[in-house]
């Protein structure tokens, strides 16, 4: 289950430096590649719009 950005996300890049496996690739809205997401939540943990969560 890996951690997913919903439409909160205002592309501010905090979270990039933050994924140790660059699962997060940049756009209008960011987006976290499932295959490569480790679930730390370190993303989570940084992103000023909390629009970061785990998949349900």
């Amino acid at each position: 289950m890996a951690y997913v950005i919903n439409d909160d996300c205002i592309a501010c890049g905090t979270c990039i430096d933050e994924c140790p496996v660059g699962a997060i690739s940049e756009g209008d809205i960011y987006k976290i590649d499932p295959e490569l997401c480790t679930e730390c939540g370190a993303c989570a943990d940084v992103c000023p719009t909390e629009a970061i969560h785990l998949d349900k």
